[in-house]
């Protein structure tokens, strides 16, 4: 029922009032009339009257009426659809095709005559969809692009169902079930302001130099401050240039504060202050390096803040020479080409073995792990540790699930063995079961908690250890109570050697332990020729001291002939590509660990002449793993994190799932790129 009917019944429920007043008098004379009878009779002759001149008015008048009431409704209805039609915001009419029924002169002008000259208005504009239209009454907003336009779409659904056929506004087509009413919106000017209130947040960060003291040492004084100065103006001035504000706040530290919007120019510029403060030389045999990290997107300011603070964390955990920009969903990085230089000062280490005595004392127990298919280095350290809760007094367990083929020979030397007739070897099934409120976990050669042999540990304890040599990701171990890791360190069983020299004087290591640990060195180092430097060297020789010998560490870790065949078919069958990187597949048929022997075949095609990096690929148990290696000239870790692996700059791996070998040797290649490569 329309508006103009509503308001015709309600003017003739005007008109009824006087004969419902005259059926109420009547009703009292009849009472008056039984009480006093010419009182009725003189009541009755004026309700006759009374009646009589309302059937008059009413015949009289009625025709008058109703022509006016019809007048009145039609020129409403007019009147309503001129005031839809000159309305400011663009309403339309649409059907279940979307079909524009009817429309007015605002949406006309808002997107104009060519919209209405396709058929549907998906056609125009793509983002208003039949799928999006709504099923039941509630109002639905739909973001629509329209050339340069940001404009909002409100659909409402209105049924049909029992109106009357020849609507001015519908039409014919308005007998379906139900239409669609759209209004448009514009929302550009709104989201432009938006936006720039955005692009004029502040962004928080911190510059901090990665080898003031090694870079600063040597100079004269001189020089020494000279280069300081240098450095300072370099940074202060890179910072100025975008409008920002940069505070020294420690010798090797800088505060920095941009706007958003100029925080994106220098992420599109790669951070090129990481480039520019390397050639500042005044005789310095070092190259200076900075880590920078930066807090962007966080609901505060103290929020982006605390993002900068974790994300130059981050930065220096992956070995500095880098940027990491934080939000609250993502982590990117920049940089980082170059190795970190090896620092010849023990005081870190040091002061890590202190702060983890403290911890093991104030527990009853400890439990030890590292990453999921236990390699000779993660198993190495976690002996290590191991020896130190056992000179301390304290039960520990070392978590270990599966027994991987390059794990079985260093087993044997513990396994049957009188001296650790307490099983310090378990696994994750018991370790959730024996672990208390008063334990400590120490996780070794891995942080990521999604890699650790028992993720589950990591939420029982509340004293958490990191000890770990690879360079951090996206996602890190959280709330450590103490963390340290040194990406410059060769392997986990040289960072737990250093360790275990600061432990105390009464420490004993026994001749497998030693094994173990000095194993582990050898394979992360390929037999001392892949990043092994001045401290490598030295925990080797601790460890020989301590009764490890390289006869027998070179037994535990002879290939048997299937994995010494698999390895030279392997190299072999090697593609050469772009004349630098060295591509193949591991074949993983009739081997126990295909994943150790495409690492060792990895580099072993590195001995070949002219290849800069390599990477070998081996279907196993329904994945795609990859290993990658290279000398100096590739950072391999920057071309995994693309695919979602990582690793060090030298040594990188990753896992692919869903796809075939082809496929991943594709991506690969798809993000091999200049970034890889030193500059």
């Amino acid at each position: 029922m329309n508006p103009s009917s509503n308001r015709l019944l309600q003017v003739s429920a005007v008109f009824r009032i006087p004969f419902i007043l005259g059926a109420v008098l009547a009703v009292l004379d009849i009472l008056i009339f039984i009480l006093n009878w010419p009182s009725g009779l003189l009541i009755l002759a004026f309700l006759v009257g009374y009646f009589a001149m309302l059937v008059y008015l009413y015949m009289e008048n009625r025709s008058i009426m109703t022509k006016e009431m019809v007048r009145f409704a039609a020129e409403y209805e007019h009147v309503e659809n001129r005031v839809l039609q000159q309305m400011v915001h663009a309403y339309a009419i649409l059907d279940g095709s979307m079909r524009v029924l009817w429309r007015n002169g605002a949406f006309d002008t808002l997107v104009g005559e060519a919209v209405l000259r396709k058929k549907n208005l998906t056609q125009a504009l793509p983002q208003l969809r039949r799928e999006a239209l709504p099923h039941d009454d509630n109002l639905i907003r739909i973001p629509v692009t329209w050339e340069d336009r940001n404009l909002t779409a409100h659909i409402r659904r209105v049924s049909l169902a029992g109106l009357a056929s020849g609507s001015v506004l519908l039409g014919e087509e308005g007998m379906q079930e139900s239409v669609y009413l759209l209004c448009l919106t514009d929302d550009t000017a709104v989201r432009i302001a938006v936006q720039e209130v955005d692009d004029q947040s502040m962004v928080a960060g911190f510059v901090y130099i990665d080898n003031y003291e090694e870079a600063v040492e040597p100079l004269e004084e001189v020089k020494r401050s000279l280069l300081v100065a240098l450095i300072d103006r370099q940074v202060s001035k890179y910072i100025l240039s975008f409008d920002g504000i940069c505070s020294k706040i420690e010798k090797d530290k800088f505060l920095i504060i941009v706007r958003k919007h100029q925080m994106r120019q220098i992420m599109e510029s790669q951070f090129s202050l990481l480039e520019d403060v390397k050639k500042v030389n005044i005789g310095n045999e070092m190259a200076i390096t900075l880590s920078i990290g930066v807090g962007m997107d966080g609901l505060t300011y103290a929020q982006n803040y605390e993002f900068a603070r974790n994300a130059v964390d981050i930065a220096l955990g992956r070995g500095g020479d880098q940027a990491a920009v934080k939000t609250p969903g993502n982590v990117r990085y920049f940089g980082g080409k170059t190795q970190q230089a090896e620092k010849n000062t023990r005081v870190r280490a040091r002061v890590k073995a202190e702060a983890l005595k403290e911890i093991i004392r104030a527990k009853d127990s400890v439990f030890i792990m590292g990453h999921k298919n236990g390699d000779p280095d993660s198993f190495g350290a976690a002996i290590g540790i191991y020896r130190i809760c056992r000179t301390l007094n304290k039960r520990a367990y070392i978590v270990l699930n599966e027994r991987s083929t390059s794990l079985r020979s260093v087993l044997t030397l513990f396994e049957n063995n009188p001296e650790y007739a307490d099983h310090p070897i378990i696994t994750s099934e018991f370790a959730l079961t024996a672990v208390t409120s008063n334990s400590a976990l120490v996780v070794v050669d891995v942080n990521q908690p999604a890699r650790t042999e028992c993720p589950e540990l990591l939420e029982m304890c509340k004293s958490i250890v990191v000890l770990d040599h690879h360079r951090a990701g996206k996602d890190v171990i959280e709330n450590a109570t103490l963390s340290y890791v040194e990406p410059y360190a060769s392997s986990a069983c040289e960072m737990v050697s250093e360790i275990l020299q600061y432990v105390g004087e009464n420490i004993r290591i026994r001749p497998e332990e030693a094994d173990a640990i000095y194993g582990g060195i050898v394979v992360d180092t390929n037999n001392f020729v892949g990043k092994a430097g001045v401290r490598t060297f030295e925990a080797a020789a601790f460890l020989r001291r301590n009764g490890a010998d390289v006869t027998r560490v070179r037994k535990l870790f002879r290939d048997n002939v299937a994995e010494y065949k698999a390895k030279a078919d392997t190299v072999s069958q090697a593609e050469i590509y772009r004349d630098v990187y060295a591509f193949s597949v591991c074949r993983a048929e009739g081997l126990e660990s295909p994943t150790v022997v495409g690492a060792q075949a990895a580099n072993e095609l590195l001995d070949i002449r002219g290849i800069k990096a390599s990477f070998v690929f081996t279907e196993y148990q329904n994945k795609v793993f990859i290993s990658a290696r290279s000398i100096d000239e590739v950072n391999v870790q920057v071309i995994l994190e693309k695919i979602g692996g990582g690793g060090h700059m030298n040594i990188a791996g990753g896992q692919l799932e869903g796809v075939t070998v082809e496929e991943a040797m594709e991506q690969v290649k798809n993000a091999i790129g200049p970034v890889a490569e030193r500059r």
